[in-house]
């Protein structure tokens, strides 16, 4: 597996925490903001250029190498028994997402009824699953390496399933910043491996651009989310007329 695009999430994290923005890097190198945009997208750069972008953050590369080393060692993901403490209680899945969503303590306190006893003690648990390091005076660093993910059909997946996917569905979609589509085809199985890297790809850049917006202001970011979904599929009723339903599966 290619080291370069995980070499350059190191490097914009640390152009995060730098303060530098891409139209500054872009001044800097004598390029356009969407140059920078698509250099970092593309993950094809020179060493030289690699360089050039170390410089900025007062960095060697084995520097960088040796950074990106550091944030692997981080867990992504929690264990079966992990998920399930959070997800038996909501008040800590409610930390754990907004810390994960890079709030502040006094954030949390603002937006929620949660004492400060209780919060601390939250948060003293999700230091204690190696989600968060907490610091004096109730603040945290989130420890979690970048790609961090919920396990597949675990238990923050199934509570989403039970609790939360109703919820989400039960809306018009057709609000400020609301968007449903819906698409019905037949897709040979090449097409339909085709449509999920891209869908993989999308995950990414919405994941690269929740990482971009961190460094706002918490009023001007918004809890979003994004359900992209494809299946090889029937409706059950038209199923039901199926001559042999099981004559044709797709595998």
């Amino acid at each position: 597996m290619s080291q370069t695009p995980i070499l350059l999430n190191t490097l914009k994290r640390e152009l995060k925490a730098q303060g530098i923005t891409y139209a500054q890097v872009a001044s800097n190198l004598g390029l356009s903001e969407s140059s920078i945009k698509r250099l970092f997208a593309s993950s094809n750069l020179s060493l030289a250029r690699l360089e050039q972008l170390c410089q900025l953050v007062g960095l060697e590369i084995s520097d960088l190498v040796q950074k990106m080393g550091e944030d692997r060692k981080k867990i992504d993901q929690l264990t079966v028994e992990q998920e399930r403490e959070v997800a038996e209680n909501p008040r800590l899945l409610l930390v754990a997402i907004c810390v994960l969503n890079h709030w502040t303590y006094d954030e949390i306190l603002d937006a929620y009824e949660l004492d400060e006893y209780e919060s601390v003690q939250l948060l003293a648990k999700l230091d204690r699953l190696k989600i968060i390091e907490l610091l004096p005076l109730n603040r945290f660093r989130v420890i979690v390496a970048n790609d961090f993910r919920w396990i597949a059909n675990g238990p923050i997946q199934d509570f989403f399933r039970r609790e939360v996917q109703q919820d989400f569905m039960h809306s018009s979609f057709t609000g400020a910043g609301e968007k449903l589509l819906f698409l019905n085809g037949m897709l040979s199985r090449g097409s339909n491996a085709t449509i999920i890297k891209k869908m993989e790809r999308l995950m990414a850049e919405f994941n690269e651009l929740h990482e971009d917006d961190t460094g706002l202001p918490l009023e001007e970011r918004f809890g979003t989310s994004i359900m992209v979904a494809l299946r090889p599929w029937e409706f059950s009723y038209f199923r039901e007329l199926r001559r042999d339903p099981d004559r044709k599966v797709f595998t």
